[in-house]
């Protein structure tokens, strides 16, 4: 970004001080277009995710990791390479490209005919080329390691091949220039054409309708779908085509189960999760710390950065789209043990959860996603609010509402050093400090275990070296450097939880609020209760069955 900022400046300045006729609007025009591609590309991630999320038209069921996010996570890196590129050209060599009209149709028809002829047969072999054990082993294997492709992955690649595709990409852009036919559509038109169909190869779900294909039968030599493309991804060694799987008929690399894979994958009907994980929203920035928001944000601890208050006309838009028509949605799916696991969000925020006004909005919501979670099949539904209401109104339900308090108490309890003789209990009273109340009765020494009314001055009494232990899901503002403060009720999730690559709120990689532990803990072992209202679990036997399918204890946050 600092490279590519004085060629951005010089190309404002020189456009606004020059004279109209010596004005470059394609020099003008390449910032805008660099940011509406980076624009592009995040839509894709989001749909995606969303996607694959609630399962339709999945193709690969395996999951995502946090090191395929922290791989990707420089997917612009191609974006700001592509400006500084065409800047430079443009600039620097003044090869013929500024002043461009805005529509050639001879530029366009030899952009398209270059694209299917020279770029998509010499991208084939050295396609083939970068797969022979030495390209591979040196280059190629860096975007092989994601098995399971976001439309992201399309652009990971190390900076060599970068180069070697822009030339490549660059047949069709600098042909049309130096034949004086070239236009803005033809450049930037190429240019998005490249960035649909890779984000489209890439999103793992198949969305490209059968009856296309039955009309023009031709058309699958000269355009792939998700699936095709997918298979070259597991399978390697097959499906090496660009965009236009004519080259693999041709030269008889196609895979073998391309057809049965592509209708598979159409006929997929949306997951039905054994155990929906019900949350909400936190803050109006928390939008891009989810799966679906920015990948890179939301695989590590909520922790707002300063260039996420630079996008506060993005975050009024979607709190006011949140308001009027904000609905519970699908952002997470994990798997664990043959089980199946959603997260659905409620579009409200921390601060209106207090407002009064809002109470029936809210219950609306969450009824909606219990009523909706039994019709999926779903066994257990894990609330992050008391759900004794919603069981009084469906009473034949048979979806198991959990609250997670049982296991809320036994992780706070199991924290705790042993040893401690007195423990100051303050905060909020709900269930949950009630039932702490009961099992702390001998211990904690210079321990306060706080609820969400503890006060900074109250905060500011505590002996030097006090352990803070919350025991509501939102943590206590640290004002203390000489205190230690640990994270709010968590576990680590097992090795084999899968496609776990976000963070949930404040929790480390890979931690899980104990509410969403327990309802999977519910779901494994197969219990046949509620816990919300006033029932609770018994907490010996709720925290001994969450170490028995592995998940771990969390240790201090600081």
């Amino acid at each position: 970004y600092v490279i590519l900022a004085p060629w951005i400046a010089h190309s404002v300045y020189s456009f606004v001080m020059k004279e109209q006729y010596e004005r470059d609007s394609t020099n003008l025009l390449i910032f805008p277009f660099l940011l509406s591609r980076m624009l592009h590309n995040q839509l894709w991630i989001s749909f995606s995710r969303y996607r694959t999320a609630k399962g339709n038209n999945r193709i690969v069921d395996k999951g995502i990791e946090f090191n395929q996010v922290d791989r990707e996570s420089n997917w612009d890196d191609q974006i700001i390479l592509s400006g500084i590129l065409l800047y430079f050209f443009n600039t620097m060599l003044n090869f013929g490209a500024s002043k461009l009209p805005l529509w050639r149709s001879d530029g366009v028809v030899m952009s398209i005919f270059l694209h299917a002829g020279p770029v998509e047969f010499l991208y084939y072999w050295l396609h083939r080329a970068l797969h022979h054990h030495y390209l591979y082993s040196r280059y190629h294997s860096h975007h092989h390691s994601s098995i399971v492709t976001e439309p992201i992955t399309s652009v990971i690649h190390p900076f060599a091949e970068h180069i070697a595709y822009f030339l490549l990409f660059a047949i069709p852009t600098l042909t049309s220039v130096f034949t004086g036919t070239a236009s803005l559509a033809s450049l930037f038109g190429y240019i998005t054409y490249i960035d649909v169909m890779n984000n489209m190869g890439h999103c793992n779900f198949e969305f490209i309708p059968k009856w296309i294909f039955s009309i023009f039968p031709p058309l699958k030599y000269l355009m792939y779908t998700p699936s095709f493309h997918s298979l070259h991804h597991t399978q390697f060694r097959t499906n090496y085509s660009l965009f236009m799987p004519i080259y693999d008929y041709i030269y008889g690399t196609m895979d073998k189960s391309t057809d049965s894979i592509y209708e598979k994958s159409l006929k997929r009907q949306e997951d039905s999760p054994d155990v929906v994980h019900l949350t909400h929203l936190t803050t109006p920035e928390s939008i891009y710390h989810l799966r679906l928001g920015f990948s890179s944000l939301a695989s590590m601890p909520l922790n707002n950065k300063w260039y996420i208050w630079l996008m506060w006309p993005v975050t009024l838009w979607t709190m006011i789209a949140n308001c009027i028509y904000g609905r519970t949605f699908i952002f997470e799916r994990n798997s664990l043990e043959k089980f199946n696991f959603q997260s659905w969000a409620i579009p409200r925020y921390n601060l209106q959860y207090l407002l009064k006004w809002q109470s029936q909005a809210i219950n609306s919501f969450i009824e909606d996603a219990i009523i909706q979670a039994e019709e999926k099949g779903t066994k257990d539904e894990e609330l992050n609010r008391n759900g004794e209401l919603y069981i009084e109104r469906h009473p034949k339900i048979k979806i198991k509402v959990v609250d997670g308090s049982s296991l809320t108490v036994a992780v706070v309890l199991n924290s705790i050093p042993k040893g401690t003789t007195e423990v100051l209990l303050r905060g909020n009273l709900t269930k949950v400090a009630f039932s702490l109340a009961s099992a702390l009765s001998q211990r904690g020494i210079q321990i306060w275990v706080v609820g969400a009314g503890l006060t900074e001055e109250e905060d500011m009494k505590a002996a030097k070296g006090t352990l803070f232990f919350p025991f509501t899901q939102l943590p206590p503002k640290k004002v203390r450097h000489d205190c230690f403060y640990h994270y709010p009720p968590a576990m680590l999730a097992p090795p084999s939880m899968q496609n776990l690559h976000a963070c949930e709120n404040w929790l480390p990689r890979r931690a899980m609020s104990a509410p969403r532990v327990a309802g999977i803990v519910h779901a494994l072992e197969g219990w046949n209760v509620h816990e919300c209202g006033d029932n609770m679990i018994d907490i010996e036997k709720i925290w001994e069955a969450s170490i028995k399918h592995g998940f771990k204890p969390l240790a201090f946050a600081e």
